[in-house]
């Protein structure tokens, strides 16, 4: 804020407030970065003519739909929508990820914050079990 050390009454020693704002630093640092920006800008591009073959390449395949399994804190286990069990989990996630390679399959694992170690580890042996080694824990972020 600015303050004003002359004016009408008060005597010789008043200060006084001056709302207004000076704005001269900020045009004047606009117009540099402008001016900078201006000349710049032509160094930035390529000068040399070049005629580009065309870029044939084929399309990439998509990655695969990843597989999610969910334990709920009373110990139910689901593949994406669908019930499983400990038991059949090998059998159900075949299923689900068709001819795809086991070992090779990234199998995302969703636990609620109250399921029990044992429960999990279930899950996790028969993951192993039935050949799927690839497994991604999801959390929430904070």
């Amino acid at each position: 804020m600015a303050a004003k050390l002359s004016g009408s009454g008060g005597g010789k020693y008043t200060v006084e407030a001056n709302a207004e704002i000076n704005v001269t630093p900020f045009v004047d640092i606009m117009l540099v970065l402008l001016i900078i920006f201006m000349v710049a800008a032509p160094l930035a591009t390529v000068s040399v003519p070049v005629k580009l073959p065309r870029a044939v390449a084929p399309p990439g395949k998509n990655p695969p739909t990843p597989v999610f399994i969910s334990i709920q804190n009373d110990g139910d286990v689901w593949i994406g929508d669908l019930r499983s069990s400990p038991g059949s989990l090998g059998d159900d996630l075949r299923v689900q990820i068709g001819r795809r390679n086991p070992s090779e399959e990234r199998i995302f694992i969703r636990a609620d914050q109250q399921t029990r170690y044992g429960d999990f580890m279930q899950v996790m042996n028969a993951l192993q079990d039935n050949g799927f080694y690839s497994v991604a824990l999801v959390g929430e972020e904070s």
